[in-house]
C-alpha cells in the first residue's frame, strides 16, 4: 500500500554518501586518558620523570628500570558515569519548545585498567650497566562509560518529519542530471523496496525509515515524502499535525588499552632508558535510539490507498528508530625513554611514541517501527549488519617531566605531553579501492589537516609519606581540545578536559604493597542535535532540530594488590 497526498514541498539540494568514517572518529580512536595502576592515577600519571611503577610505562618505558626489584601488579577498577540532559533555546526564541524536561541517568561499569609483572636482573657492576629490566604490562589508556536519557514534548519539529525531508533531498540529488548516468531510470521509492536497496543505496535510514512506516511516499513519481507526524493542509503545504513526545537515549561502552613488551636498562644510577613496543586495543559500542509519539492521535491522520485506488485513513500513534555500532581495532607502535637524575633530588624525563597504525573492523544496524491506531498498518524494518575495514594512522606523541624528591619524605613532579593531531591520516590503498572510496578517504584527510592541531596535556602529581608504609597522593590533569577550527575554517572556543585525583599507599615490611585511587572527570558539555534542520525557503531554515545540552561527568576508583620480589 501507499500512502498519497498532493503538496509542494521546498527543500533544498543535498549529496549523500555511503561512508561513515570521519575525522571525528580518527580523533575519538586515538585520544588517551592513561589510567594504569592507583598509584599513577593518584598522582596524576604524571611519571615521565619517576618511573618506579607499572602504570608509567606506558608514559616513558625508562620508568621500568628506575625500580631496582621485580614486581608484580593487579588493578581492577569501577567506573561512574553521571549525565544529565536538557533542551537548548532554539535561535531567536524566548521559551523552550522541546526537551524541557531535564533528566540524569547513571551508568557503573569494572574494568582491568593495568596487570602486568617486569623483571629487574642485577649485572653485578658497579658502574656502567647495573641492571636491565623485561617485563609485559598491560595499561588502560581511555576508556567509555556513558548512558544519556532526554525528554520532552516538541510542537514544532518531528523525527519522522525531518527524515522524509532528508529523503525528499536525497531523491532529487540521485535524479540530478549531473548524477543520474545517462538512459538510467530515475529513484523512487521502488529504490527503497527492492531486494538489493542496502547493496547500491544509501544511508540505510532513508530504507528502514520507509519500509519500517515513519515515512512514505505522497506524490505521483514516488520521489517526494512525507513524515506520519505530519498532515496535508487544504493549500498543499505540510505542517507537523500535532505535539508529540519525544525520547532521545545513547549509551556507550568500550576502553582502549596496550599490551606492552617493555626493556629498560639502569646506567651508573644515573640514566635510565627504555623501549616498548606495543600493541594497541580498542572495543567501542554504542546504541542510539530516537521514540515519538502522539500526545492525540487524532492530530494525524495518515491516508494510504491501495493497488485499486481505495483509501484508508488511521492516525499515527508511536515510533521508535535505533541505530547500532561496534568497531573493534589492534595497532602496533614503539615508544623510547630516558630518565636522567643529573643532581640530589632532581629527576628530568622524555619520550617520543611513534604513530600508530591501527586497522578498525566496524559493524553497524539500523532499525524502524511506527505503530498506528488501525494495527495492521504498522510496519517495521531492520537491515542487515553492515560491516567494513579501514586503517588510520593516530598522531606522533612527545611527552617530556620533572620531578624532585625529598628524600624519603615524598616528592612532586610535572608533565607536559602533546601529541599533533593534524598528522592523523586514513591510510588509502590504491590498488584495492574505488575510485570513489579514495576521494572520500582524500577528502577526510583534507578535512583532518584543516580543523586539526596539537593538542597539549599538562600533568601534575604529589606524595607525601608521614611513614615509611604509608603515602598521601593527589594529581591533577589538563588537557586542551585537538580541534581548532570547524570545516568553515571558523576557529573554534578551546574545549578543556580536567582530572582530579586522590590516593593512598600501603607498604609492607615484605613484598606486599597496596594503592588505592579515586579520579574525577570534570563535567564535560555537548551540544547535541538528534536529527537536522528541515525545510528550507531558498536560504532561510523553516523548521530548527531540537538541540539538547548533554553534561557529562565521572568517578573512577582503582585499587591496586602488587609484590616486589
Amino acid at each position: 500500500m501507499k500512502k498519497t497526498a498532493l503538496t509542494i514541498f521546498l527543500t533544498a539540494a543535498a549529496a549523500t554518501a555511503g561512508f561513515s568514517q570521519t575525522a571525528y572518529d580518527a580523533q575519538l580512536f586515538s585520544e588517551n586518558n592513561y589510567e594504569g595502576t592507583a598509584r599513577s592515577v593518584a598522582m596524576g600519571n604524571a611519571f615521565t620523570a619517576l618511573g618506579g611503577d607499572l602504570g608509567a610505562v606506558s608514559i616513558n618505558p625508562a620508568g621500568s628500570a628506575v625500580a631496582g626489584y621485580s614486581q608484580l601488579t593487579l588493578t581492577p577498577s569501577i567506573t561512574f558515569s553521571a549525565s544529565t540532559t536538557e533542551g537548548v533555546l532554539p535561535p531567536g526564541s524566548n521559551s523552550l519548545t522541546y526537551f524541557e524536561k531535564t533528566y540524569r541517568s547513571n551508568m557503573t561499569k569494572a574494568g582491568l585498567p593495568n596487570l602486568g609483572i617486569t623483571f629487574n636482573f642485577d649485572t653485578g657492576r658497579k658502574s656502567g650497566l647495573k641492571g636491565i629490566t623485561v617485563g609485559f604490562v598491560l595499561n588502560r589508556t581511555n576508556s567509555w562509560c556513558e548512558d544519556i536519557y532526554a525528554n520532552g514534548t516538541n510542537y514544532t519539529t518531528s523525527f519522522a518529519a525531518a527524515a522524509a525531508d532528508a529523503v525528499t533531498r536525497n531523491m532529487e540529488y540521485y535524479n540530478r542530471p549531473d548524477v543520474l548516468p545517462a538512459g538510467e531510470p530515475r529513484y523512487s521509492y521502488k529504490d527503497l523496496t527492492s531486494e538489493s536497496a542496502y547493496d547500491y543505496y544509501s544511508p540505510w535510514k532513508d530504507i528502514v525509515g520507509y519500509r519500517g512506516g515513519m515515512f512514505t511516499t505522497y506524490d505521483s513519481e514516488g520521489e517526494k515524502f512525507i513524515g506520519a507526524t505530519e498532515i496535508l493542509l487544504k493549500n498543499g503545504d505540510i505542517q507537523q499535525g500535532g505535539p508529540v513526545e519525544q525520547s532521545y537515549g545513547r549509551s556507550v561502552y568500550g576502553n582502549k588499552s596496550e599490551y606492552i613488551f617493555n626493556l629498560g636498562a639502569n646506567i651508573s644510577d644515573f640514566i635510565y632508558i627504555g623501549a616498548n613496543l606495543g600493541i594497541n586495543t580498542l572495543t567501542y559500542d554504542t546504541t542510539e535510539y530516537f521514540k515519538e509519539a502522539a500526545i492525540d492521535s487524532d492530530d494525524f491522520q495518515n491516508i494510504f490507498k491501495d493497488d485499486e485506488g481505495t483509501e484508508y485513513t488511521t492516525y499515527f500513534r508511536d515510533l521508535m528508530y535505533k541505530y547500532s555500532y561496534s568497531a573493534t581495532g589492534t595497532g602496533i607502535f614503539g615508544k623510547f625513554g630516558i630518565i636522567a637524575t643529573p643532581a640530589s633530588g632532581i629527576r628530568i624525563g622524555a619520550a617520543i611514541q611513534t604513530p600508530t597504525h591501527t586497522t578498525i573492523d566496524e559493524m553497524w544496524q539500523e532499525s524502524c517501527g511506527t505503530n498506528f491506531t488501525d494495527s495492521k498498518f504498522n510496519a517495521k524494518a531492520e537491515s542487515p549488519l553492515g560491516e567494513n575495514r579501514y586503517s588510520f594512522r593516530s598522531p606522533f606523541r612527545a611527552n617530556f617531566g620533572i620531578a624532585y624528591t625529598i628524600g624519603k619524605i615524598g616528592l612532586i613532579s610535572a608533565d607536559y605531553e602533546m601529541a599533533d593531531y593534524k598528522t592523523m591520516k586514513y591510510q588509502i590503498d590504491r590498488y584495492n579501492m574505488s575510485d570513489d572510496d579514495i576521494e572520500y578517504f582524500e577528502m577526510i584527510n583534507q578535512d583532518i589537516r584543516k580543523t586539526y592541531g596539537t593538542e597539549h596535556n599538562f600533568r601534575a602529581g604529589a606524595e607525601f609519606r608521614p611513614l615509611a608504609s604509608l603515602a598521601f597522593r593527589a594529581g591533577y590533569n589538563l588537557s586542551s581540545s585537538a580541534q581548532k577550527y570547524d570545516l568553515d575554517g571558523n576557529k573554534l572556543k578551546p574545549v578543556f578536559r580536567q582530572n582530579v585525583s586522590l590516593g593512598l599507599g600501603y607498604s609492607s615490611k615484605g613484598s606486599f604493597f597496596a594503592d588505592i585511587a579515586c579520579r574525577y572527570t570534570f563535567i564535560s558539555k555537548e551540544y547535541y542535535m538528534p536529527y537536522g534542520d528541515y525545510q528550507y525557503n531558498g536560504e532561510e531554515i523553516l523548521n530548527y532540530s531540537p538541540e539538547i545540552l548533554i553534561k557529562t561527568s565521572n568517578w573512577k576508583v582503582l585499587l591496586t594488590a602488587g609484590w616486589r620480589f
